[in-house]
């Protein structure tokens, strides 16, 4: 079962939405249970890093879901914020993420570009296991972006005042700066690769 996580800082309507006209069948996660038998989980993100960790705690998710994609390895797909807090730390807030990822979150430099970054911008994409294109063109909305410690995590790469980490993957874990499901047939096509795993 495909589980989008359903809390006040996300954007899961949208995100099942997308997933609907793949044609894929999915569900909403709103406790640890409902997480259980997920074949693939899916955090969108809109907001703050500390906004996005407290809802998590509120909802009593993070040992359920550190079990699923860390022990079980379901794989696991971050959206946006729902990327930036797979890392330790964010400056937003200073707050303190699920640390899955080595590296922390930094904001953009205001002083030669407008914060936040909103529209489309190019994204350069390795390899990876999911059938994607080597670039294409995304949706983004952020004023923050990761700085993995380890470049081995960094599935892809964007130009905005200087080339930033624009999607991660490692083993079964994939996410995303850019919003998938705004990006038109290219996110499409990204999601529905990630489904398919």
């Amino acid at each position: 079962m495909i589980r989008v996580i359903d809390y006040k800082a996300g954007n899961a309507p949208s995100v099942m939405h997308a997933i609907n006209r793949l044609g894929f069948k999915a569900q909403f996660a709103c406790n640890a249970s409902e997480l259980e038998d997920a074949s693939h989980i899916i955090l969108p993100g809109v907001g703050s890093a500390r906004a996005t960790m407290d809802s998590l705690k509120e909802m009593d998710l993070m040992e359920t879901l550190e079990a699923m994609v860390l022990h079980k390895k379901v794989f696991f797909l971050g959206i946006c914020v729902g990327m930036q807090i797979l890392f330790e730390y964010s400056e937003e807030e200073n707050a303190t993420c699920l640390g899955w990822l080595k590296g922390s979150v930094v904001k953009f430099d205001s002083s030669d570009i407008r914060v936040p970054q909103m529209g489309w911008n190019k994204v350069e994409l390795t390899q990876s296991p999911i059938n994607t294109p080597c670039s294409d063109y995304f949706y983004f909305v952020n004023s923050y972006y990761a700085v993995p410690l380890d470049n081995a995590d960094i599935w892809g790469t964007a130009n905005y005042g200087g080339t930033f980490t624009a999607s991660v993957h490692r083993e079964n874990i994939y996410a995303t700066q850019f919003h998938i499901e705004k990006s038109g047939e290219a996110g499409l096509a990204l999601l529905g690769g990630f489904l398919q795993c």
